[in-house]
């Protein structure tokens, strides 16, 4: 646990380091509030846009009043983290679920130092945790803690479980980042409508021995959340080119399907560092904000 901290420590010193020498100065914060919070309302005057009037109060009679709004300083953000056996595929301490864990407490991290709330949400084909957002670093390491000691209940998945739940538990629009190697099916259309409601980031973590399988001839295949074993020919290039066809496509079908619906996506294999596409995210994050 200690060397788990100590490791994300590192990562997000050094994340935060590199933002503020790339940014030369243009960095505002990775979670800031991306929009208007309604605060007051105040006299109608000539020139306001008649779009702002509030008519509830301006039907009590006492005159025109027009809504104030002040900007967003802090934020809610939830973490919705993958924990069934398909993530357990990797090398020891690199797999898929290790890294996912990773991302996850350097983002809390990062959200505690800045005074956002931030909350979790671990699931399988259920829901295995659940952490109420709150501030302060307690929180953070609270959520890293419990990362590191989850024993799921269930090896399987169910993404739209986990996207239900969110759309029915988080009211308030947040930021939510969810992470996962996305491998289930007939999920998009609820997807769709949590990033109608929030700020929503996808982290896709692959590893490469989902698709480059060695010629071994005919062997035994574990399916990790059926814990079933099936028999495949490696040898027969059909059978290796169809794997990495379907997991390309797959990986490219949500690209597609974030850009469309204005989400931020990323894809990150367990081999090369996640840092510098962190840092590309918070950029590309950071001019939305600002353009908004």
């Amino acid at each position: 646990m200690r060397e788990l901290l100590k490791k994300l420590r590192k990562y997000e010193i050094q994340i935060r380091k590199a933002i503020n020498s790339q940014m030369q100065g243009d960095f505002h914060s990775i979670f800031k509030g991306s929009g208007l919070e309604f605060d007051d309302v105040r006299p109608y005057q000539y020139g306001d846009d008649v779009r702002s009037i509030h008519w509830n109060v301006t039907a009590k009679g006492h005159g025109t009043f027009v809504k104030t709004y002040r900007e967003e300083k802090e934020q809610t953000i939830y973490f919705i983290v993958d924990v069934s056996a398909s993530e357990d595929i990797g090398s020891p301490g690199k797999t898929k679920a290790d890294v996912g864990k990773e991302i996850c407490g350097v983002l809390a991290l990062s959200g505690a130092k800045e005074s956002s709330q931030i909350g979790l949400i671990c699931f399988s084909d259920e829901r295995e945790k659940f952490i109420k957002p709150a501030k302060g670093m307690g929180q953070a390491y609270e959520i890293v803690y419990n990362l590191a000691r989850l024993q799921p209940k269930s090896r399987k998945t169910n993404l739209n479980k986990a996207i239900v739940f969110a759309l029915n538990t988080i009211r308030k629009k947040s930021v939510i980042v969810m992470i996962s190697d996305f491998v289930d099916e007939n999920y998009f259309h609820n997807l769709k409508s949590l990033a109608r409601r929030h700020d929503l980031v996808l982290i896709s973590v692959s590893d490469k021995r989902e698709t480059n399988l060695p010629k071994l001839g005919i062997i035994p295949v574990l399916d990790k959340e059926t814990n079933k074993t099936i028999w495949v020919n490696t040898s027969f290039g059909d059978f290796r080119q169809s794997i990495v066809k379907h997991h390309g496509s797959r990986v490219q079908e949500l690209a597609e399907f974030s850009k469309k619906h204005q989400i931020n996506f990323l894809s990150i294999d367990t081999d090369t560092d996640y840092v510098p596409k962190l840092l590309r995210l918070f950029r590309v994050r950071n001019k939305m904000l600002k353009s908004a």
